[in-house]
């Protein structure tokens, strides 16, 4: 099903960034985050290092579900301002080499949207999914037309009729997809589409994308239909990329996205890979997961095979079609700092994301550390279960000591949600003027990934060892070491990099922060002083090993690979 034409040059060196609008940065002062605000603080993502953000939904909403129940696909909502507002943020953007890229609602609408009242009151209209009879999961009609129909997730989000996968006489809600709202409601998507593009949008992250089609065995009827959206968008919009959520990479490149994000959802193993690297059992837990420890976990328990042996399955099959995004959390899931994950033990989780050969996407405000918060109050539907409240991962961003963290001006109890109330949490200002800091660092790797291709999104990999550390080989030459439990781990290094570079031959030690990226500390990237440097530079050149961002990782020249507890290195084997 897929397109044979190749996605925007771009994507493959992309280094995705999450904004969740509402909590990033206000610049009026009413305690909600805003367009403006957004465009205030892109001096800090260019700075970083990112070049593509994805926008939680900003249309006009209730905000029953956060924005995710849309009145008006055309319109910004008032509170992040206007559409003048939206475009004068994307020119900025685009003039520090940053695409934006908008969060599509596609499946459903709010039950506020004009298109759904006018359903509500004529038995004609096909745009939504009705029934004649109580059927298990529909809700009784709000208007004059009798009948019911049929949710997208809340009962405020009612399913857009894009037909159904398999047919029923018995069932005549089951309408065909080439039928007259199907139809209808295919060409709205693409007007829509083409709005916003039109407007200098970079493309669309879509939300719940495999939930069109209903009763689709396969996603069959789904895959037509994304399809022939991006055949569209490779004729009129080349440039522009479609993300999806889906969590299934595989599935989704092959119905016609350019990527996915790995989930904490989706697939035939619910989103298994990514909750065992990093899901602990605090923050967003859904009552039904069950799952051993994680492998990002001080105890040192868990096992990196699970998120291997789903990457390679799902790599194989998206192979020249399309990306695999590897998130450091989302807006429905918890962040890195969660339970009791601590900060030092962040940063190889960073270096995992930012050396494998995925996009890397960070959310907004895991680059220096903030933490899910937990009991918070339900705002705007963010509570799914009695474990799973959302609004843990969407509390303002933390940009400065002081009131609010510098996120608003509004009075503390007008603000959207609550700031994190430890007085320790960590602010973009702080981490700035400490060069040791997990923002540096973060800054640093996405750097790397940038000066070496081959850490990128299309460089192979070979797993060395698949434990604590985690370690593996990028092109043949780049070496990446990860060892996130709190014990040290020692490898021989007799075999472990048979086929490549030069291993252990210099004895050297990677200071921390050693990128030689300018501003960081250690930007040498040896300790041992300037003869010390000198001669990595010169075993480098003679086919060594020279460390490009280290932190308490060491090859040793009696021949063993040396991991501190937390630490991660990243080696050029020459």
């Amino acid at each position: 099903m897929t397109s044979t034409r190749p996605g925007p040059d771009w994507l493959t060196d992309a280094v995705l960034y999450q904004i969740y609008p509402q909590t990033f940065a206000d610049s009026d002062g009413d305690g909600i985050g805003d367009f403006a605000g957004i465009t205030e603080h892109l001096d800090h993502l260019a700075w970083l290092g990112v070049d593509t953000v994805w926008l939680n939904p900003c249309f006009a909403s209730p905000f029953r579900d956060a924005g995710y129940d849309v009145t008006d696909y055309l319109a910004p909502a008032p509170r992040y301002g206007t559409a003048d507002d939206l475009v004068a943020l994307v020119e900025a953007a685009r003039r520090k080499g940053i695409r934006i890229l908008l969060d599509l609602v596609a499946g459903h609408t709010s039950d506020q949207h004009p298109w759904f009242r006018a359903s509500a009151e004529d038995p004609s209209d096909h745009r939504y999914i009705w029934s004649d009879r109580p059927v298990d999961g529909f809700v009784a009609s709000p208007g004059g037309r009798a009948g019911w129909y049929r949710p997208n997730f809340f009962e405020c989000q009612p399913a857009l009729n894009f037909g159904y996968g398999r047919e029923d006489p018995e069932q005549p809600w089951r309408q065909p997809v080439d039928a007259e709202g199907p139809r209808a409601n295919r060409a709205a998507l693409r007007g829509i589409m083409a709005h916003w593009l039109d407007l200098g949008l970079a493309g669309f992250r879509v939300d719940m994308a495999s939930s069109l089609v209903k009763d689709d065995p396969g996603f069959a009827e789904t895959g037509k239909l994304w399809t022939e959206l991006r055949d569209w968008l490779d004729r009129d919009h080349p440039q522009a990329a479609l993300f999806a959520e889906w969590g299934d990479p595989a599935a989704a490149v092959a119905a016609g996205f350019h990527a996915d994000f790995l989930l904490q959802f989706g697939g035939t193993d619910h989103g298994l890979p990514l909750r065992s690297l990093w899901n602990n059992n605090a923050g967003t837990v859904e009552e039904f997961w069950k799952q051993g420890p994680c492998y990002f976990e001080a105890e040192g328990r868990g096992t990196p095979r699970v998120f291997l042996d789903a990457w390679r399955s799902a790599s194989q099959l998206t192979e020249g079609a399309g990306h695999i995004a590897l998130p450091t959390a989302n807006h429905d899931f918890s962040r890195l700092a969660t339970g009791p994950r601590t900060a030092e033990q962040l940063a190889p989780a960073f270096a995992l994301v930012l050396t494998w050969p995925t996009l890397p996407a960070v959310y907004y405000g895991d680059e220096i550390g903030m933490r899910y918060v937990p009991d918070l109050p339900d705002v705007e539907g963010s509570v799914l279960g009695p474990t799973y409240n959302r609004a843990g991962s969407r509390t303002p961003m933390q940009w400065a000591p002081g009131p609010n963290a510098g996120f608003s001006t509004a009075p503390a109890e007008r603000l959207y949600l609550p700031v994190d109330p430890d007085p320790h949490r960590p602010d973009v200002a702080g981490q700035r003027a400490d060069p040791t800091s997990l923002l540096h660092t973060v800054r640093r790797l996405i750097a790397l990934r940038r000066k070496h291709p081959a850490l990128g999104a299309r460089g192979s990999v070979e797993v060395r060892h698949a434990g604590y550390p985690l370690v593996y080989t990028r092109a043949g030459r780049y070496l990446v070491v990860i060892n996130p439990r709190r014990e040290p781990a020692v490898l021989p290094l007799d075999g472990l990099l048979d086929g490549v570079g030069a291993s252990g031959a210099s004895g050297v030690s990677g200071a921390s922060g050693a990128s030689g990226v300018s501003g960081g500390a250690g930007a040498s990237g040896v300790s041992g002083g300037a003869d010390r440097v000198d001669r990595v530079g010169r075993v480098g050149r003679a086919g060594g090993v020279t460390p490009l961002e280290v932190q308490g990782v060491r090859i040793e020249a009696a021949g063993e690979l040396r991991a501190d507890g937390f630490s991660y290195g990243v080696f050029d084997l020459g």
